[in-house]
């Protein structure tokens, strides 16, 4: 008769091919924790892919009375949800501030934060402010650099390499400036330079 020790023992050989199988994949998993670097996820979940892209793409923003304040348009521009930006490629900024000179800001490429307060643009960044109600007769204001954050809510833009500043009348230099569009001011940071053009008298 087949005592319970030996059905114990012919039980266990039986399973022994799971039992195999389940401590091999145990082994495996927890290799597997010890050398995935903390925090990542295998899902896709932390990468920086975009969720939308289109071509040729403008948005707007409306003040309380529905005119538009800013637009924002690009030849290419691509949302990604693990961040909630927007990058484009040549991105063009134009801020249509009633009361205040139109502004225009273009650049290689930019990355604009999804509250839409923040614009962070790089390579050839230009910006042009209009002149209004005779204050500046002789032209635009033209300010250049390789980079700047733009305040969007507060028509400032910011950068801390050097910066151009120019008009018909003058040119500037500067390690670092402040464009301020609603107070129509300019700060500079550090080693400023620049010379005035020479006025041409009619006879």
């Amino acid at each position: 008769m087949t005592t319970r020790r030996q059905r114990w023992i012919e039980r266990l050989l039986a399973w022994s091919p799971v039992l195999l199988l389940g401590a091999l994949a145990g082994m495996t998993y927890w290799l597997n924790t010890q050398v995935r670097p903390t925090g990542s996820a295998s899902d896709g979940s932390g990468r920086h892919d975009p969720d939308l892209s289109a071509a040729n793409f403008k948005g707007v923003s409306l003040d309380e009375n529905g005119r538009v304040r800013l637009s924002l348009s690009a030849v290419h521009a691509q949302h990604s949800p693990d961040d909630d930006t927007t990058s484009a490629d040549e991105p063009v900024i134009v801020v249509t501030d009633p009361g205040k000179p139109r502004v225009d800001v273009t650049a290689d490429h930019g990355t604009v934060t999804g509250d839409r307060e923040h614009a962070y643009l790089q390579g050839h960044v230009k910006l042009v402010r209009q002149p209004m109600g005779g204050e500046e007769p002789n032209g635009p204001l033209t300010v250049t650099s390789d980079y700047f954050h733009v305040f969007l809510k507060e028509e400032r833009a910011v950068t801390d390499r050097p910066a151009t500043i120019s008009d018909p009348r003058f040119t500037a230099n500067a390690i670092g400036l402040e464009f301020d569009n609603k107070a129509n001011t300019v700060k500079f940071k550090s080693r400023l330079s620049g010379q005035l053009q020479p006025q041409h008298q009619s006879p």
